[in-house]
């Protein structure tokens, strides 16, 4: 049994089934879904698998967790738009884990400074995101003037 098919199995019964849960526990995304859905709380045997991907570490973060998830913020931080997200949906406000990987993409960038910053990047995100010639740095730089 794959750990889709265990995650669907408890999912259709509506309840937890232990003895499937070492199974679900080897894929993140089935992972997720089952703390989400079945568990509707953490699902600490999964931590370490979701831990591993961005995005269902920021979902179980956003989702499961309501709050910080710090096993899952290396793989967060390796991903602009997540780390992104992370920043203003769970972090709420400056993320410095994040800004490195931010700091490629100029699109988050800008967002960056005008949803979390709310004002003038760190000077290596500023110059990173000036030197993209982006759109999002003519955008950033009337924003603030």
């Amino acid at each position: 049994m794959t750990p889709k098919q265990a995650y669907y199995k408890a999912k259709k019964s509506g309840l937890r089934i232990p003895k499937l849960e070492p199974i679900i526990s080897k894929d993140a995304e089935s992972s997720f879904y089952y703390a989400l859905c079945v568990i509707k709380g953490r699902f600490i045997l999964a931590e370490p698998i979701i831990s591993k991907n961005a995005e269902y570490s920021y979902r179980y973060a956003t989702d499961v967790i309501e709050g910080i998830f710090i096993l899952g913020e290396p793989a967060i931080c390796k991903d602009a738009k997540y780390s992104y997200w992370y920043a203003t949906d769970v972090i709420k406000g400056k993320w410095e884990l994040g800004e490195a990987t931010i700091s490629q993409n100029a699109y988050y960038s800008y967002c960056y400074a005008t949803d979390v910053i709310k004002g003038k990047l760190p000077d290596f995100m500023h110059n990173a995101l000036l030197l993209s010639n982006d759109e999002s740095a003519k955008e950033y730089v009337e924003f603030i003037k």
